[in-house]
């Protein structure tokens, strides 16, 4: 029979047992290298395999972007389309953080399969209902004409290459989208393609000591790479081939993949976390009067640097967001009506536009 000091003693080791298990599992708190998880001081983020912590302001954010893009659909805001923008590179951040905490639990490895199912459960059923909807609504109340081309655009929204279909076709984003009522489908389409060809590079590079500097190297040189063909292929008189292009566009998702790389997270983790806030704080204004005074295509400045200047700041934003989640700004985002449109804007972006198209003025009958 123990003694009760021996049983004393054995409770003790077991609660040290238990508490040290929990430490190493719980959440972190410190400053994110994924977007989710901790800065670590090895090139791979520190954060438990399957774990990660939810940044709340990241749901604002993304509510603020569905609006910016539904005002200019409305045409009430001319900057807001820059909302596709901001979800691209909230998109990168996320997904490459995701990856990342993968890679470090799994080795290096990433299990592709799974992680393409799990894109195509969460996105595909919510396309494919907003397609078949749109088109049986558009039998029977659309315009023919309308009918028509979406019937043309269909295949090309399911096989999420709506994008190059538009090009191929040169029809012009910013003066024809109102006879195309899945035109706003080609963000979409960007970024599947980036789901679908961004992870097998991740897993390439992701490997030993300097997995996490390998991935940043790359997310940097995509990202320059990508601006160069912007700058090099716009046309001043029709901007879509650089508007919608996967290759023009991917600089907003790679500068968001690279803000989730350790050595991104440990630069922006020597800001103190009330640096972090006014640093947020700052760029969210700046933000902010970009899309106040950009006025699409008819920015020169916009396709020669101005995109990529804003997915800089946006992704800037981001990283000082989830460094400083409590910051003045950061409880500005996590407002209850931000965050539930953030929660809901890929089903509000999805069908917006044929709402706004089959809901015309001459068929309401209301103006303004």
């Amino acid at each position: 029979m123990r003694t009760p000091v021996a049983l004393r003693t054995a409770f003790s080791r077991a609660a040290s047992q238990r508490a040290g298990r929990h430490a190493r599992t719980a959440d972190t708190t410190a400053p994110p290298t994924t977007g989710a998880g901790a800065a670590a001081p090895a090139a791979v983020p520190a954060a438990p395999a399957g774990r990660k912590r939810h940044i709340e302001p990241l749901d604002g954010l993304r509510g603020l972007a569905v609006l910016g893009v539904l005002f200019f659909h409305a045409g009430h805001f001319g900057g807001g389309f820059l909302g596709v923008d901001l979800f691209f590179v909230l998109s990168g951040f996320l997904i490459t953080g995701l990856l990342l905490r993968e890679t470090a639990a799994r080795g290096g490895r990433v299990d592709l399969l799974a992680f393409w199912g799990r894109r195509a459960r969460r996105l595909v059923p919510a396309l494919a209902v907003t397609v078949a909807a749109t088109l049986v609504l558009l039998w029977a109340f659309g315009p023919p004409a309308l009918l028509g081309q979406a019937r043309d655009d269909t295949p090309w929204v399911l096989a999420n290459l709506a994008n190059w279909h538009f090009i191929s076709d040169r029809l012009g984003y910013w003066d024809a989208a109102g006879t195309h009522v899945f035109s706003h489908l080609w963000s979409i389409a960007v970024e599947e393609q980036f789901y679908l060809l961004w992870p097998p590079l991740l897993c390439l590079v992701a490997r030993g000591r300097h997995a996490g500097r390998n991935v940043a190297v790359v997310a940097a040189a995509g990202a320059l790479a990508s601006l160069l063909l912007m700058i090099v292929l716009v046309d001043p008189v029709d901007t879509t081939r650089v508007y919608e292009g996967t290759d023009t566009r991917a600089f907003s998702l790679l500068l968001g993949a690279l803000t989730a790389t350790p050595p991104a997270a440990r630069l922006l983790a020597r800001l103190t976390t009330r640096a972090a806030g006014r640093v947020a704080l700052v760029l969210a204004c700046g933000i902010g009067a970009y899309w106040a005074l950009t006025e699409g295509q008819t920015s020169a400045a916009l396709f020669r640097g101005g995109l990529f200047a804003h997915a800089l700041a946006a992704a800037l934003l981001i990283g000082c967001l989830a460094q400083a989640p409590a910051a003045p700004l950061g409880r500005a985002l996590r407002v209850r009506p931000l965050r539930w449109a953030g929660r809901i804007s890929y089903s509000l972006y999805l069908w917006h536009w044929p709402v706004f198209l089959l809901l015309s003025e001459e068929r309401l009958g209301l103006t303004g």
